[in-house]
C-alpha cells in the first residue's frame, strides 16, 4: 500500500501559517516578478479567480473581495517543505518526496492498523508540526493513491482522507475519475483515449493491453497495470539525477541592449554552473533564450533561442559563460523590448563517469582545466561561507537582476531579523 500526502494550497497555506489573520481570508500568490498567479486558497478559487491570470486582468476582482496578495517567497516555502518531509519521514520507513508539497509513503507494514485512523494521525501530526493542512490517499499503487488523493481533497464527504482498498472502493473511485485526471495521462494522450471513448479511468483500466501499449508505449502500459492495481512503481528513495538545468528569469524592467541582455545571461548562465557543480555533474549543452513580452498589445512580439554543444563537458562557469554570450550575440535582435531571458544546461553526465578526451590541437594553456576547477572550487567555498554571491565573476549581476517582489511576506523560517517575536 502507497500513501500520497498532498498539502493543500501550499503557498497559500504558507502564508497562511505565520499570519492567522489569513485563515478565512482570500489569498493568492504571484510569480516572479508580481506576474501571474500561481496559487489560490479555495476561498480565491471560490471568486473564479483562475490560475496563470496576470495579476492586472483580475486587480479590479482582488480589490473588490479583499484578496490577500504576496509575492513568491521561495525562502519560506522552500523550508516549510523541509519541514513537512521531516515531520512524514517520522511517520513512515520510506518516503519519497516528489514535490515540494507531494510525497509518497510506503504503507505495506501498516497492514494491520486501521489505515483510515492512521491517516487522520498523519494530517493532525503534519498540521500541528507545521501549521499547514494536508490531504492523504492509500491505495494499493501510486497511481491508485494518486486517485486516492484527489477524491480527499476534491470531495469534502472524505474529510481529507481517502482509502482505495476493496475492489468495489477501487472501481467506484475509477468511474468517477476522468482519463484527463489520470496522473501520467497529458493532454495529447488524453485527446487520444477520449477519440477512442475511453472517458474515465475505468475504461482505461478495462481497455485492451495490447492497444494501450501501442499507443501509449511502456508508459502507458504502466499506469494501465497500475490502475488494475498491479504496482509497478516503487519508492525512490535517490533522488534521479537531474537531466536539464535552467535559471530563467522575467525582467522588472523592459531591456533593449545587448549589454544589458548579455549581463543577464552571464547571471544566469553562472547560476547554472553552481547548480551543475552541486550536482556533481557535467554539462554537455547549453541553450539561451530571449522573449519579448507576450502581453504587448503592440504585436512586435520575438522569441528567440539556439542550442550548443559546448566543447566538452564541464561544469566551469566561465566556459559556460563563453558558450552563453556567443549563442546571446547570434540571436539577439536590435530594437526589440525584451521582457524574459533565461539559460538552460542540457545532457548531463555524472562528473566520475565522464572520462577526459585530449584534442591534437587544445585551444587551451597547458594546466587551465586544473586552474580553472580550482578557482571554482574556491569561489563555492566562499560563497558558502559568507553567502550566496559574495564572490562571482565580473559579468554577473545578481542584485540587478532580481525580480521584483513587492509584497513579500517575511521570511519567518530562514532570516534572523524576521522570526516572529513572542512576548509572555
Amino acid at each position: 500500500m502507497f500513501a500520497l500526502v498532498d498539502c493543500n494550497n501550499f503557498y497559500a497555506s504558507c502564508e497562511r501559517a505565520f499570519n492567522p489573520v489569513l485563515r478565512l481570508r482570500p489569498v493568492v500568490v504571484l510569480s516572479n516578478n508580481d506576474g501571474c498567479i500561481i496559487a489560490r486558497s479555495e476561498e480565491a478559487k471560490a471568486l473564479g479567480i483562475q490560475m496563470g491570470t496576470p495579476e492586472f486582468k483580475c486587480r479590479p476582482l482582488l480589490k473588490q473581495h479583499d484578496v490577500a496578495v504576496f509575492s513568491s517567497n521561495y525562502a519560506l516555502y522552500g523550508d516549510m517543505s523541509s519541514r513537512v518531509m521531516t515531520t512524514l519521514a517520522t511517520l513512515a520507513p520510506e518516503i519519497e518526496v516528489y514535490s515540494i508539497d507531494e510525497a509518497f509513503l510506503d504503507m505495506s507494514s501498516f497492514t494491520r492498523f486501521n489505515l483510515a485512523d492512521y491517516a487522520r494521525l498523519m494530517r493532525k501530526t503534519v498540521r500541528q508540526n507545521t501549521g499547514i493542512p494536508v490531504c492523504v490517499g492509500i491505495a494499493p499503487t501510486k497511481t491508485l493513491a494518486k486517485i486516492a488523493n484527489r477524491l480527499a481533497k476534491k470531495n469534502p464527504h472524505y474529510q481529507g482522507v481517502c482509502v482505495l482498498k476493496s475492489h468495489a472502493e477501487i472501481n467506484d473511485a475509477l468511474e468517477r475519475t476522468k482519463v484527463e485526471d489520470i496522473w501520467g495521462i497529458g493532454r495529447q494522450w488524453s485527446k487520444l483515449l477520449l477519440a477512442k471513448r475511453i472517458d474515465t479511468a475505468a475504461d482505461m483500466a478495462a481497455a485492451p493491453a495490447s492497444w494501450i501499449r501501442k499507443h501509449l508505449h511502456i508508459v502507458g502500459a504502466r499506469i494501465q497495470a497500475e490502475l488494475q492495481g498491479k504496482s509497478c512503481l516503487p519508492i525512490e528513495l535517490v533522488r534521479p539525477a537531474k537531466q536539464t538545468i535552467c535559471t530563467s528569469r522575467s525582467f522588472g524592467r523592459s531591456v533593449s541592449t545587448l549589454a544589458e541582455l548579455q549581463q543577464a545571461v552571464a547571471t544566469f548562465a553562472g547560476k547554472c554552473a553552481v547548480k551543475v557543480r552541486k550536482e556533481n555533474a557535467l554539462a554537455s549543452m547549453l541553450t539561451v533564450f530571449i522573449a519579448t513580452n507576450p502581453f504587448d498589445e503592440s504585436g512586435n512580439h520575438y522569441w528567440g533561442t539556439r542550442t550548443a554543444a559546448l566543447p566538452h563537458p564541464s561544469q566551469d562557469s566561465i566556459a559556460i559563460l563563453r558558450v552563453a554570450e556567443a549563442i546571446l550575440a547570434g540571436i539577439f535582435r536590435d530594437g526589440m523590448v525584451y521582457k524574459k531571458a533565461g539559460v538552460i544546461v542540457s545532457g548531463l553526465v555524472p562528473e566520475d563517469q565522464c572520462s577526459t578526451t585530449l584534442s591534437l590541437f587544445p585551444e587551451e594553456e597547458p594546466g587551465t582545466n586544473m586552474r580553472d576547477e580550482k578557482l571554482m572550487q574556491a569561489m563555492d567555498a566562499i560563497n558558502q561561507r559568507y553567502g550566496r554571491g559574495a564572490v562571482h565573476l565580473a559579468a554577473e549581476n545578481s542584485e540587478s537582476w532580481k525580480p521584483n517582489q513587492e509584497r513579500l511576506s517575511p521570511c519567518s523560517t530562514t532570516r534572523w531579523d524576521d522570526i516572529i517575536e513572542v512576548n509572555v
